[in-house]
C-alpha cells in the first residue's frame, strides 16, 4: 500500500514551484485582477509561531481559488523588519542589526516556504532595504506636499492651496504657517509614552502597568514634537466608500467606529482671569446638567488655573497619571480618580460656577482634553461624581416605560427608598428652562 511521505514528496514539489516560478504574478494580463495580501511578519529571531500559518492558510485559500477561477493573483510576501528587539539586540550584542535581520529572514523564508504557500517570491520585499523604504519616503514627500479638500475629497499639491487675503496681506511667514496648518503631514506637540531606556516612544500595547513590555522599563507620558498624518480629513469620504464595499455589515461598523466621526458642538466655558476652556459634546442638549469640567492632566491650563492650595495635590496626580498608558486610563472598568484644582468655570447656559478637575480617563490628544461633566447622563461622569460626592442634576427625561441598560442598573444605587441610575439615551428636556420638553433630537438642533 502505498503511503505519503512528506519530507520527499513536499520537498519535491516546493523545490518545483520555486526553480519553475509556480505563482508568479504576469506584470501583465488580460484575466481580471486580485490582490491577496498578508500582513507582513516581524523576522524575529524565534521563527514562526502557530499564529502565523493559521493566518497565512486562510489567504493561501483564497489566492488559490481566484487563480482556479481565472484571475491573475498578486499574493506577496515580505518582512516587516525594523523594530525594538532588533535595535536592543545589536545593542546588546555589538552584531550590526542588519546581519541579525538578514538571518532571522532567512530563517523565516525556509520555514514559510517549507508549508507550501502560493506566494510569489519575485516579489519579496524587506522594510529596511533601501530600495523599499525610499518609496516609503517619498510618500511622506507626496503627503508633505498635499492639502485635503473638502469639496472635491480629495488630496491636491499644497501649491494650489487657495490662501485668504488677510492672510496673504501678512508677511511670508503668515503664509508659510497657513500652508503647514493645511498639510496632510504635520508637526504637532502631542503627549507619548516615552522610554528614557529604550530612547524611543512606545505605542500604548507595549506598555504594561507603567512599564516597557520589552525590558521592563519605566514608561511616562510626556509631550513631544513629532510627525503626524492628517487622516481625519478623510472621515468623511472613508465613511462614504464604505457603503459600496461587499463586506460584512459587522466589520463595516467596526470600520465606522475606527474612523470615529462624531457630530456635536464646542462650548466655551469662562474663567474668572477671563480665559476660556473649550469643550466638544455630542449631547448639547445637557448643557443644563453640566455640573463640573475635567480636563486632562496634561492640559496647558491646568499649571495656571490651579489654585496654591491644590497645587501639591494636582502635581502629584499628574506624576501618577504620566506613568499610564492611554488603554490604562480609558479602561471602563478601572476605579475613577482625579483631583479639584481649585478653579471654577462659568456655565454658559445657566451662569452657574462650576469646579474643574483634572482625572486621568480624559485625554489630551482626544477632542479638546477637556469636557463637561454631565453625570446624570454619562456613564463615565456619574462613577466620577458618585465617587467625589459632585451634583448629579437630571435633565432628560426617559421614554415612558423605559427600562435602564444593563450598564445603566449596574450604576444604580438607592437612597431613602428610591432608586437612581443614570440615563444615556434620548428623550424630553426637563430642568433646562425653556428648552423643557424639546425631544432630544429637536434641542440638538
Amino acid at each position: 500500500m502505498p503511503t505519503y511521505n512528506p519530507k520527499t514528496i513536499e520537498r519535491r514539489w516546493q523545490e518545483y514551484w520555486l526553480k519553475n516560478k509556480t505563482f508568479r504574478t504576469p506584470d501583465f494580463s488580460d484575466k481580471p485582477k486580485f490582490y491577496v495580501l498578508d500582513m507582513f511578519p516581524y523576522p524575529s529571531g524565534a521563527g514562526l509561531h502557530v499564529g502565523h500559518p493559521e493566518g497565512y492558510t486562510a489567504t493561501d485559500i483564497l489566492a488559490r481559488y481566484k487563480r482556479m477561477r481565472g484571475y491573475n493573483v498578486l499574493h506577496p510576501m515580505g518582512w516587516d523588519a525594523f523594530g525594538l528587539p532588533a535595535e536592543q539586540y545589536a545593542i546588546n550584542t555589538g552584531t550590526h542589526p542588519r546581519i541579525t535581520t538578514e538571518k532571522n529572514i532567512a530563517t523565516f523564508r525556509r520555514q514559510i516556504q517549507m508549508l507550501g504557500f502560493s506566494y510569489d517570491w519575485d516579489r519579496e520585499i524587506d522594510t529596511t532595504d533601501p530600495n523599499y523604504f525610499r518609496w516609503t519616503q517619498w510618500i511622506f514627500l507626496q503627503l508633505y506636499d498635499t492639502w485635503y479638500d473638502a469639496e472635491q475629497k480629495r488630496g491636491r499639491p499644497i501649491s494650489e492651496l487657495p490662501i485668504p487675503p488677510e492672510i496673504r496681506q501678512q508677511d511670508e511667514a503668515a503664509v508659510r504657517a497657513y500652508r503647514d496648518s493645511k498639510r496632510l503631514a504635520y508637526q504637532a506637540e502631542v503627549p507619548v509614552n516615552w522610554c528614557e531606556a529604550l530612547g524611543t516612544v512606545l505605542a500604548n500595547e507595549e506598555v504594561i502597568d507603567g512599564r516597557s513590555e520589552r525590558g521592563g522599563h519605566p514608561v511616562v507620558r510626556m509631550p513631544l514634537r513629532q510627525w503626524l498624518l492628517r487622516i481625519t480629513a478623510y472621515a468623511e469620504r472613508l465613511l462614504e466608500d464604505l457603503e459600496g464595499l461587499d463586506w460584512p455589515e459587522s466589520i463595516k461598523k467596526m470600520q465606522r467606529d475606527w474612523i470615529g466621526k462624531s457630530e456635536g458642538a464646542e462650548v466655551d466655558f469662562a474663567l474668572e482671569s477671563g480665559a476660556r476652556i473649550r469643550v466638544f459634546t455630542t449631547r448639547p442638549d445637557t448643557l443644563f446638567g453640566a455640573t463640573y469640567l475635567v480636563l486632562a492632566p496634561e492640559h496647558p491650563l491646568v499649571e495656571t488655573i490651579t489654585t496654591p492650595e491644590q497645587q501639591a495635590a494636582v502635581r502629584a496626580y499628574r506624576t501618577e497619571a504620566a506613568r499610564k498608558s492611554d488603554l490604562e486610563r480609558t479602561e471602563l472598568s478601572k476605579k475613577k480618580t482625579g483631583v479639584f484644582t481649585g478653579a471654577y468655570a462659568v456655565n454658559p447656559v445657566n451662569q452657574e460656577k462650576i469646579p474643574i478637575w483634572i482625572a486621568d480617563y480624559v485625554l489630551a490628544s482626544y477632542g479638546t482634553g477637556a469636557i463637561m461633566a454631565v453625570p446624570a447622563h454619562d456613564l463615565r461622569d456619574w462613577e466620577f461624581a458618585r465617587a467625589f460626592r459632585l451634583p448629579i442634576r437630571h435633565v432628560v427625561l426617559p421614554p415612558k416605560g423605559h427600562q435602564p441598560s444593563k450598564e445603566e442598573a449596574a450604576l444604580a444605587y438607592t437612597e431613602e427608598g428610591q432608586t437612581h441610575y443614570p440615563f444615556v439615551g434620548e428623550g424630553t428636556a426637563i430642568n433646562s428652562g425653556p428648552f423643557n420638553g424639546l425631544p432630544t433630537a429637536e434641542f440638538k438642533r
